[in-house]
């Protein structure tokens, strides 16, 4: 066979592709990880980082391409394959048992046998030894649900490493919990890896722990392999150079408003969030909503974006700060009670929040607004029907019957149902979560009209987005959040696509 791997390469990924429906999420990409080194993974949003993890750890297979190790090629069917060849996986998502001890979740899947039974006396030990490398000696009875984010993120980093036969350590953003304290006592154990001749993938979105604890650094951008370089070569801004590329943006809007003459519809003043178990989601973050303009909202996972929008809507009662409508201090009682003072929300996830999939088209587009043409309890279904002719007609939605059952529109289609069920309730403010999020480019084109259309009748919108060319074609201002904090605003022309990225990877440092 030929020699796959070279010298020092502990796993090599040849041609991998991985296409999902309607979407290729990784496009022929080669990837070598070398023997003890930590091996740091970038990109945006939707770069193809988790997906290529996922191959490796044996979550997903891939589409496309070999995986070799050892110079045989190796293929996982599931997560034990993976883990038989010394793969394990950190999650950025919690995998954790909440009703269970400690030491049950560190040795759940690979307890260790006595007789008919298992023998937890040698799982209490092992967990409380691997705790206290950790320099976290929490009792291993507890339950981990009684544990603060952070404790139990260590506990995730726990479960692998009472593995003897550890290879590879995949960790996807294991610091986004974690306090200063934690994360220097992880890196300390990562070095201790390293220095066994474990190989560490890294994915971190926040730059300066990359510059000081990777060796050897990859960038991944729209699922394509870009580029990759040591640590000690390169430098923040290639980083974010790689990252963006010089890839021309979807065009800018123009609208030649002067925004500091517009009055003000909505002012967010010192927004904060608290984090249960210590910490806050948001802030002090504040800025403003002018008539008719579209305002972007603009950071990484965990940023802060989505809490912002929930804080507005009512489903956050426990923030703090000011939210101040149309001159007027807001007292926030519930979702129903914003909808009726002119709120709407079109939900990052459709399916689970945005759509009734037991209801037609029709149906789920007059949802939201039921109360306009109810009298004394009773429907006019004439006025909703006129309505929601109106509704798809003016939101372009390619249907043949509105009586059909929601779930028979395409991806695009629906989410254009989504947006039109919050134009119904006839509001003045739309906040919008991802609103292009899983639907093709023609569709995507679409709703960014139906959004610039809305905007030039005097809509105030507000526009979340990861994805970076999106929001500069369609915001008129940006504001970044990076660790919920507010890091910086653009306007206009100073709207592009590295300054973004800088100011959304600052979170509590600057460079």
């Amino acid at each position: 066979m030929a020699n796959m791997c070279k010298e020092g390469v502990c796993l090599h990924a040849e041609g991998i592709s991985k296409i999902y429906p309607g979407t290729k999420a990784l496009d022929n990409v080669n990837f070598d990880l070398l023997t003890g080194k930590v091996n740091v993974l970038i990109g945006e949003n939707g770069a193809g980082k988790s997906t290529l993890m996922k191959m490796i750890a044996g979550i997903e297979q891939p589409s496309e391409g070999k995986l070799y190790m050892d110079n045989e090629e190796v293929y996982f069917r599931n997560t034990s394959d993976a883990r038989k060849h010394g793969i394990g996986i950190i999650h950025q998502e919690l995998n954790l048992f909440p009703n269970l001890p400690v030491y049950q979740n560190i040795f759940m899947a690979k307890e260790k046998r006595k007789g008919f039974g298992v023998d937890n006396d040698y799982h209490r030990k092992k967990a409380e030894e691997v705790l206290k490398k950790l320099e976290h000696n929490i009792p291993v009875d507890t339950l981990v649900g009684d544990l603060r984010v952070g404790q139990q993120q260590m506990i995730e980093i726990a479960r692998n490493l009472v593995d003897d036969d550890l290879r590879v350590l995949i960790m996807d953003e294991p610091t986004s919990s974690l306090s200063q304290n934690e994360v220097d006592i992880l890196f300390k154990i990562m070095r201790e890896l390293t220095a066994q001749g474990i190989s560490i993938v890294y994915i971190s979105h926040r730059l300066e722990e990359i510059m000081q604890i990777g060796d050897h650094v990859t960038i991944l951008r729209d699922g394509k392999y870009v580029a990759d370089a040591d640590v000690k070569d390169i430098d923040v801004p290639w980083i974010v150079k790689q990252m963006t590329g010089d890839s021309k943006s979807y065009p800018k809007r123009e609208r030649g408003i002067d925004w500091d003459k517009q009055e003000k519809v909505l002012e967010v003043k010192n927004l904060t969030l608290p984090k249960s178990g210590g910490g806050y989601l948001l802030n002090n973050v504040s800025f403003d909503l002018k008539k008719g303009e579209i305002l972007g909202i603009y950071g990484l996972m965990g940023a802060g974006r989505t809490e912002v929008f929930e804080c507005i809507m009512g489903l956050r009662p426990e923030h703090t700060g000011d939210i101040i409508y149309k001159g007027e201090k807001m007292n926030i009682r519930s979702i129903a009670d914003q909808i009726s003072k002119g709120f709407a929300l079109v939900p990052e996830d459709r399916q689970r929040e945005g759509l009734v999939q037991t209801m037609d088209i029709g149906r789920n587009c007059s949802l939201s607004a039921l109360d306009r043409y109810a009298k004394a309890g009773f429907i006019n279904f004439a006025k909703e029907d006129e309505m929601v002719e109106k509704e798809i007609k003016d939101i372009q939605i390619k249907v043949a019957d509105k009586r059909l059952p929601i779930l028979s529109l395409s991806g695009g289609n629906q989410q254009k149902i989504v947006i039109g069920k919050g134009i119904l309730t006839d509001p003045s403010i739309l906040l919008m979560d991802e609103p292009s999020r899983g639907i093709d480019i023609g569709a995507k084109t679409e709703v960014f009209d139906i959004i610039n259309q809305y905007a030039e009748q005097g809509l105030s919108i507000i526009v979340i987005s990861s994805e970076l060319k999106e929001i500069i074609s369609i915001a008129d201002r940006v504001v970044v959040l990076s660790n919920g904090i507010k890091t910086d605003e653009f306007v206009g022309d100073e709207i592009k696509e590295e300054a973004l990225v800088l100011a959304s990877y600052k979170g509590h440092h600057t460079y």
